[in-house]
């Protein structure tokens, strides 16, 4: 048998319908116990190269060269042979977590399905046992075993994706952005544990990732694709220190960029605030099933999303809300906005109480209350093109007619980059990048002239020198439009880059706030030190 657990020899990958390689003569090869990052912006072709080992493509999908997995040829397998090679020999960690779960099963009965279906000579009590232990791994208590995917953040269906991953204990582990929903200190663990096992186990791990103070991190080698090809591979130390390759110089000089770049000037607080918030709470109950209430057990408890907060958002002004996943910055977010309402409490929108206003009142006082979200392509009509998306707030509020409209897209196109517009303005959201696709969120979300503009996450799927771009161009847009953003992320570096102020969210508490250089030079709560403390920093300048 071979020393090696994947060989690709000049392969070659091509959708149906194209005549370009997605993925362009690549050579590589990974052993036993090996991490190998996989960096590059999107569209690349770094997922396509991982889909490739599971032969996760489209049926009429083109392919050249060799893909060797163990002496097997991955291509030539039977039906019956990937079933078991897929989750057995290889698993594959998808970056969104809904791909892989199922919304109408429990989080419990995912994982004994995995399991069983694989290993059926398990008894359900030991198949359970096995998969408590993998959700403990990654920080998924026991008592969340009942609930489903739509229950959890999107961070903790991440590590519910992950649990899935381990649970059978395969030989090579795919991971496809697996962290970028996490903040950085469920990210470190769940690295550290990935690796861990890999180390111990014996496993190879294929880290795909847009984040290269991660990469630099956790990878024992790094490689870089750029249009589809392979333009450098090596140790990480080489790649980061000494990168040969133009693309890769780019790259690394982006995320040193974003790192190293001066804290903002502190706003002045003289005006009104814009947005007020006052004992704000969101809080869910946990229902028992009713067998178990029948006997008496699991009693029906609460969870406090959000607990009782209150701050200010002045005008102009950037506040920046990190955490954990899970800990309620988005459900903080979408209960301002008043998408959800909230369980108690007040937010005052230029002065007025807006958690007691009608449907039609509400939809009325949205133009000047807008939302980037985190994931583009989910929020984007997947049957609007990109010019009819982007003209939509408009027709909603009726601001304007269809000439003026059209006139008012194509302005804000060549505002966010979406240039030459006619090779944008009719294609759909699939077919563009993920870069591409969030540029059209945030024309969207900015077309009607927001005061207020909720960012949640907006640059956490982008690679380093798109993530630049992205925060460049908000921050112009800011100061051409007067905006004011609330900026919900777990990277810290972002945060530090763009907010002026930053609420740290701990389980449902703003636990600190301050000034960003304040937080970052002499942070107070001890949890506000574990993110520092976690946050991975690229240390080294390109040479």
């Amino acid at each position: 048998m071979s020393d090696c657990l994947l060989t690709l020899n000049h392969f070659c990958v091509a959708y149906p319908g194209t005549t370009t390689w997605a993925v362009d003569d690549v050579s590589l090869t990974l052993a036993p116990g090996d991490i190998l990052g996989l960096v590059g912006e999107s569209g690349c072709g770094k997922s396509t190269l991982g889909r490739a080992a599971l032969r996760l493509l489209p049926r009429a999908t083109q392919i050249k060269g060799e893909a060797i997995f163990e002496d097997r040829s991955i291509p030539a397998m039977s039906a019956q042979a990937l079933r078991h090679f897929r989750g057995e020999a290889v698993s594959l960690i998808f970056q969104d977590p809904m791909t892989r779960l199922d919304p109408l099963m429990t989080i419990g009965d995912h994982c004994l399905e995995t399991l069983l279906a694989h290993e059926p000579q398990l008894s359900r009590s030991e198949a359970k046992a096995r998969s408590l232990a993998a959700l403990e791994s990654v920080s998924i208590p026991a008592d969340r075993w009942s609930q489903y995917p739509h229950e959890f953040s999107g961070g903790m269906r991440q590590r519910v994706a992950i649990a899935l991953a381990l649970v059978l204990n395969p030989k090579l582990i795919v991971a496809d952005e697996p962290t970028t929903s996490l903040d950085v200190t469920v990210s470190a663990q769940i690295l550290d544990e990935l690796t861990r096992l890999c180390r111990e186990r014996h496993m190879g791990l294929i880290l795909i990732s847009h984040d290269l103070a991660l990469v630099a991190e956790y990878c024992d080698r790094v490689a870089v694709m750029y249009e589809g090809q392979l333009v450098e591979l090596g140790t990480s130390q080489q790649v980061l220190q000494q990168p040969e390759h133009a693309y890769t110089q780019s790259l690394l000089k982006s995320a040193i960029e974003l790192q190293q770049a001066d804290i903002r000037d502190e706003i002045s607080q003289t005006a009104a605030p814009l947005l007020e918030v006052e004992n704000l709470q969101k809080h869910y109950t946990l229902e028992a099933n009713p067998l178990t209430r029948l006997f008496g057990q699991k009693p029906t408890r609460a969870i406090k999303e959000v607990d009782d907060e209150s701050f200010q958002l002045y005008p102009g002004e950037i506040l920046g809300l990190v955490g954990e996943s899970g800990c309620g910055k988005s459900t903080l977010s979408r209960t301002v906005l008043q998408i959800i309402p909230p369980t108690a409490g007040q937010v005052r929108f230029l002065g007025e109480d807006i958690t007691n206003l009608s449907r039609a009142e509400l939809q009325a006082q949205r133009r000047d209350m807008q939302m980037i979200f985190q994931d583009p392509h989910a929020c984007l009509n997947p049957m609007m093109t990109v010019g009819q998306g982007i003209g939509d707030p408009l027709r909603i509020h009726h601001l304007g007619t269809s000439a003026e409209i059209e006139q008012q897209v194509q302005a804000m196109m060549q505002r966010v980059g979406l240039t030459p517009i006619a090779e944008y303005l009719d294609r759909f959201p699939g077919d563009l990048s993920g870069g591409q696709q969030q540029r059209v969120a945030i024309a969207r979300a900015l077309i009607t002239r927001p005061k207020l503009v909720v960012c949640d996450a907006p640059v956490s799927m982008l690679d380093a020198s798109i993530q630049a771009q992205v925060l460049s161009l908000m921050l112009q847009l800011k100061e051409e439009f007067d905006l004011t953003y609330l900026f919900i992320t777990h990277d810290l570096w972002v945060a530090r880059y763009l907010c002026d102020r930053i609420a740290v969210m701990e389980s449902g508490k703003i636990v600190e706030m301050g000034h960003t250089e304040t937080i970052f030079e002499r942070p107070q709560h001890p949890y506000t030190k574990v993110l520092l403390k976690a946050a991975p920093l690229l240390a080294t300048q390109p040479t």
